[in-house]
């Protein structure tokens, strides 16, 4: 077994350390809640919600455009604390990185895409930069993944090529817009699964 040339690992967040900040599991809840019509709501988040994550607008605007366009019985207040509330630790893995990062050698970094309201709040509620050293986020950098830019801009700053690093998520096509980059890429599926690769990694790069 060679020596890794393995430098930086990069991540995602949501669905390998915390739930998706605002999924459609969470819409859905949310306009059972709410009394929402759920089909309205999904629409109207799908046509804006990628200009939020990329930074041009604030969550405020978001919710003027999917969720506030007509009175409603409840406050924007109460929305908001709902949407920060779906946010919560997937089992085993968060607590593990941290653990595992103090001396596992490598750099880590994140690849997320995020509105900024929402990011920011994760950051800070789950203590995210006790396993992260920087946060590629994507309402900070303005694109996010599938875009390619993004992962070519990771690499820049952390200043490795595609064989330095490794990405994990959970969604195979972001995994595979990594991979076609030619950086090596593993699907989250599991705890157990993504722990024995981090192990893997972490015994090769000690030889």
């Amino acid at each position: 077994m060679e020596k890794s040339e393995v430098k930086v690992l990069f991540f995602d967040v949501g669905g390998i350390l915390l739930s998706n900040g605002w999924g459609h599991e969470s819409r859905k809840v949310a306009a059972e809640k709410f009394g929402l019509d759920y089909e309205e709501v999904n629409t109207l988040h799908n046509f804006i919600f990628n200009v939020y994550e990329i930074g041009s607008i604030t969550l405020d605007d978001y919710l003027d455009t999917v969720i506030f366009t007509q009175p409603r019985d409840f406050t924007r207040v109460d929305f908001k604390k709902f949407i920060y509330e779906q946010s919560v630790e997937l089992p085993d893995m968060l607590a593990w990185l941290k653990s595992w990062k103090k001396d596992c050698g490598f750099r880590i970094i994140s690849i997320n895409n995020e509105g900024k309201e929402l990011n920011d709040y994760r950051v800070e509620k789950f203590k995210l930069h006790e396993c992260f050293d920087a946060f590629i986020s994507s309402c900070e950098v303005k694109m996010r993944k599938p875009d390619p830019g993004i992962f070519k801009l990771a690499m820049g700053i952390a200043q490795v090529s595609e064989k330095q690093c490794v990405y994990f998520d959970d969604r195979i096509m972001f995994v595979t817009t990594a991979q076609k980059l030619g950086i090596q890429a593993y699907q989250h599926t599991s705890f157990e699964k993504t722990k024995e690769i981090l192990e893997g990694l972490k015994a090769k790069s000690q030889l």
